[in-house]
């Protein structure tokens, strides 16, 4: 029963310890709750790439109809659920993650991102190599606004090629700390806090549609 109470009270810390910093990772003056917090960081996560890939994890734009279209695509088959799939399939996708003022159509052909197979008339999903960095992002600060949020996010890299390590780097490779590979990922989260000024800083303008966020600049 002890041992019960125990792991109760350690369980409550973690969701306690979360909690808190969720809170302050955003700024404690902002009215947002929990729930908006996860459901925003899950969404940037829905549209975060690689630069390996894409050049930049999220490019900067005005308009979502100006973004670059691999990244577009890209985007789109990181949020596929099949490796072969459709036309319609791929741009009703699309929609879900850009919203409806989304105007883009997926070339017939195919692209960088899918190949055409005529026999079945279907596009095959094009495989994804990445190296040993992994693009992150951490949300700085959250603003509510009459549509949405203005979220002010820091990018940077973890580099896992070491074996026992995991190097915090910025987006010029420039290797700012050092965490034991057993560390928490809030440890690589205080030292980019702390570090800040070394990192690159984006603002992502999402709006609520329908219940759902998407993405309408980021800058």
């Amino acid at each position: 029963m002890k041992k019960l109470v125990i792991v109760i009270i350690i369980l409550l810390l973690i969701l306690i310890g979360m909690v808190i910093y969720k809170n302050t990772a955003v700024g404690s003056a902002n009215p947002i709750s929990v729930q908006e917090i996860e459901k925003i960081e899950s969404y940037i996560s829905k549209i975060y790439m690689w630069k390996e890939i894409t050049k930049e994890a999220l490019p900067a734009f005005e308009d979502m109809n100006q973004a670059e279209d691999l990244w577009i695509w890209e985007v789109v088959k990181k949020n596929l659920e099949n490796y072969e799939t459709t036309k319609e399939e791929i741009e009703e996708k699309a929609k879900e993650i850009f919203g409806e003022n989304f105007r883009k159509e997926f070339p017939i052909t195919g692209n960088q991102s899918f190949q055409y197979e005529e026999a079945s008339n279907q596009y095959l999903a094009i495989e994804t190599m990445l190296d040993e960095k992994e693009d992150s992002f951490l949300l700085n600060k959250i603003t509510k606004t009459k549509e949405g949020y203005i979220v002010e996010i820091i990018e940077y890299l973890e580099d896992y090629e070491e074996e026992n390590r995991v190097r915090i780097r910025n987006l010029q490779e420039e290797e700012i700390g050092r965490v034991a590979i057993h560390e928490s990922e809030t440890k690589i989260q205080e030292i980019v806090k702390e570090h800040k000024d070394r990192f690159h800083v984006k603002l992502v303008h999402l709006k609520n549609e329908k219940g759902n966020l998407v993405v309408q600049k980021v800058e």
